[in-house]
C-alpha cells in the first residue's frame, strides 16, 4: 500500500479525499500522522502558488509523495474576496462560524441577484523532492445565502447556497457534495493521473 501525505491537519479534508478516492490502495496521512508541526506561510497571491508552496515544503520534510490544495471562496460583490485569505478572513483566532458571520455582515446590503460566488480549489501532487507531478483546478458556482443552514461539511458550507439544489452546501448529502464541490471536481480531474502514479 502506498503512503500519500495530504498537506493538512484538517481531518474533514482528509476524510473527503479518502472517501472520494476509496478505490485507491492508499494510506492517507495527515501532517499530524507524520509529526510535521511547522506551518508553511501562504505568501502567494494565487491558489496554485499557495498549493505548490505547501506541497513542496511538506514533501521535502516528510520525504513522501504529497498532495496539497489551496481553496477558497470568491465573492463577486466583494471584488473576489476573501479569495486566498478565506481561512483567515476577518482576522486571526476566529471560529468558522465567526468567519461566515463576518462574511454575512459584509453582504448585508447586497441584493439577492448580486450575491454570486464560487468555491475554487487547486490541487497539486508532488514527488518527495517537491517536483510537480500533476495539478488540477475545480470550481463550484453558487450564491451567498442570507442566513446559514445545515450542519454538514465545514467552513463556509452553511452559507454557500446551491441554486440547482435549493440547499446550502451544508445541507446536501456528502455523496452529492463530493461530486459537485470545487474539491470534488478538482480531484476528479486529478484521479486518472493519480492512478497512473500510484499503480
Amino acid at each position: 500500500m502506498k503512503k500519500l501525505l495530504v498537506a493538512t491537519k484538517n481531518k474533514g479534508k482528509i476524510k473527503e479525499f479518502a472517501e472520494m478516492l476509496s478505490d485507491l490502495n492508499v494510506e492517507w496521512l495527515s501532517l499530524d500522522d507524520v509529526a510535521i508541526e511547522f506551518d508553511v506561510e501562504e505568501t502567494e497571491t494565487t491558489f496554485r502558488g499557495n498549493a505548490l508552496l505547501k506541497a513542496e515544503a511538506y514533501a521535502k520534510a516528510a520525504g513522501m509523495l504529497t498532495i496539497a490544495d489551496d481553496s477558497g471562496l470568491v465573492v463577486d460583490a466583494l471584488d473576489g474576496k476573501p479569495g486566498v485569505y478565506t481561512a483567515r478572513y476577518g482576522g486571526p483566532g476566529l471560529t468558522a462560524v465567526q468567519r461566515y458571520e463576518y462574511l454575512l455582515t459584509n453582504m448585508e446590503m447586497v441584493e439577492e441577484a448580486d450575491r454570486t460566488a464560487r468555491f475554487r480549489c487547486v490541487i497539486v501532487l508532488v514527488d518527495p523532492n517537491g517536483e510537480l507531478l500533476a495539478e488540477s483546478d475545480g470550481v463550484c458556482e453558487g450564491k451567498i445565502a442570507a442566513a446559514p443552514a445545515g450542519d454538514g461539511g465545514f467552513g463556509y458550507d452553511p452559507v454557500f447556497f446551491l441554486p440547482e439544489y435549493e440547499k446550502t452546501m451544508a445541507q446536501v448529502p456528502s455523496e452529492t457534495k463530493h461530486q459537485i464541490s470545487h474539491r470534488g471536481r478538482a480531484l476528479q480531474q486529478l484521479v486518472p493521473k493519480m492512478r497512473e502514479i500510484l499503480s
